[in-house]
């Protein structure tokens, strides 16, 4: 299901990247073929910048291939990015019903923003909700805002839940599985456009690996250990 790109982009993002260069080239033409003047200089200038914003499409959606370390019960990050914070022992009432450990990460525009399965297993649920637009690295965030939830049965049995949650910036949330399907660690499962956050709950035993401020890579960068 998830072959290796020969172009490290996603696939989500080549209309954006070649809208915007082909604007810029648009504009650049129309420029050329003007007589010297304001509209002409405005134009050129107007291509400079859609040349800059294709430039940052490209930096965005960058999807570089990733290797998971070996060890059937380690638990990778889903996302690049910063942990906001670490909580070991949390309530989680809408989709695990329990107390649970909690990795919350934030993703910058310059992140990153493919997402990948933290862990091997069967993708057992998949609920999307609409919402708000707070900044991803606020409280509101995590309960208010437009956000993708997915959890995935691990092989001892535990849930494992992860939720895409878009940012003030982000308006799309990509999720490419499907309750039923089975993802390996570190496979693609979808992305957040722009700005956004990912939050991991561990229920049962974890000896946790990251702490808050710590930079993490999405598919290499161990979250935690199952025990």
């Amino acid at each position: 299901m998830d072959g290796e790109p020969t172009i490290p982009l996603a696939a989500d993002g080549h209309a954006s990247i070649l809208g915007a260069m082909g604007a810029a080239a648009v504009a650049w033409a129309a420029s050329a073929v003007l007589p010297v003047g304001v509209l002409a200089s405005a134009l050129a200038w107007l291509g400079i910048l859609l040349f800059l914003l294709g430039l940052f499409f490209v930096n965005f959606f960058r999807d570089p291939r990733r290797t998971p370390p070996a060890g059937d019960r380690l638990l990778v990050s889903p996302a690049d990015g910063r942990v906001l914070f670490v909580e070991p022992e949390v309530e989680e009432p809408r989709f695990l019903g329990g107390r649970a450990a909690m990795v919350s990460i934030f993703m910058s525009p310059l992140d990153v923003h493919v997402n990948r399965a933290p862990v091997d297993g069967e993708v057992e649920r998949v609920q999307y909700n609409p919402g708000k637009y707070f900044a991803a690295y606020s409280d509101k965030a995590s309960l208010d805002n437009e956000q993708n939830a997915i959890v995935v049965r691990a092989a001892d049995g535990r849930r494992i839940l992860f939720i895409q949650i878009a940012g003030f910036l982000a308006r799309r949330i990509v999720c490419r599985v499907r309750p039923g399907e089975h993802v390996r660690r570190g496979e693609r499962v979808g992305m957040i456009k722009l700005g956004s956050r990912v939050d991991v709950w561990i229920p049962g035993a974890v000896h946790l690996r990251v702490r808050s401020g710590d930079r993490v890579r999405a598919g290499e960068t161990v979250l935690g250990e199952l025990a």
